[in-house]
């Protein structure tokens, strides 16, 4: 039941109907970030108990997810949502989300965590093509996403066909 709640979360994001409920732009981009989360697995790391979701740019996005789930439980692990300043701070954590505001900044964060299972997700046009492991974009007045596969493969992350499915994929 869970996940059919979550697919018509997504399949209303694509069709634009989430328009219409007059959410903030950042609540719905807050929630979609938290939705990618669950359909997408990290190799074991028994070595922390906190999964990072770093926020650079977007502090209206930082503070969503901060007050939404910050010291929530995720399966053994607790969120831990931080500020990030600069792209040398991506490296301790599991998703980094780069807000428009810094997409001239994805080129440093993808280098910092080059082979690491980090999973970038960003918002700014073309940055899924550059190497975003998924990236937010409106076509034709509707929020959607892409997912680069060849990204996902490289940060060592596996998606859930169920997500995949929903996906503009590249």
């Amino acid at each position: 039941m869970r996940k059919l709640v979550v697919l018509g979360f997504f399949a209303l994001c694509a069709t634009g109907a989430l328009a219409q409920t007059e959410k903030p732009i950042h609540e719905i981009h807050a929630a979609m970030i938290y939705n990618f989360m669950k359909y997408v697995q990290w190799p074991e790391d028994a070595s922390t108990t906190e999964f990072v979701v770093g926020v650079l740019g977007e502090d209206n996005v930082f503070n969503t997810l901060k007050s939404y789930y910050d010291g929530k439980p995720k399966g053994t692990k607790k969120f831990v949502i931080k500020k990030l300043n600069d792209a040398s701070e991506a490296v301790t954590c599991a998703v980094v989300y780069i807000g428009k505001n810094k997409s001239k900044d994805f080129d440093n964060v993808k280098n910092a965590i080059a082979g690491k299972s980090i999973l970038t997700i960003t918002d700014s046009f073309n940055l899924g093509k550059k190497g975003s492991c998924i990236n937010l974009k409106v076509v034709d007045d509707k929020l959607k996403f892409e997912i680069n596969q060849a990204s996902i493969n490289q940060a060592s992350l596996k998606v859930a066909g169920q997500l995949t499915s929903m996906a503009i994929i590249i």
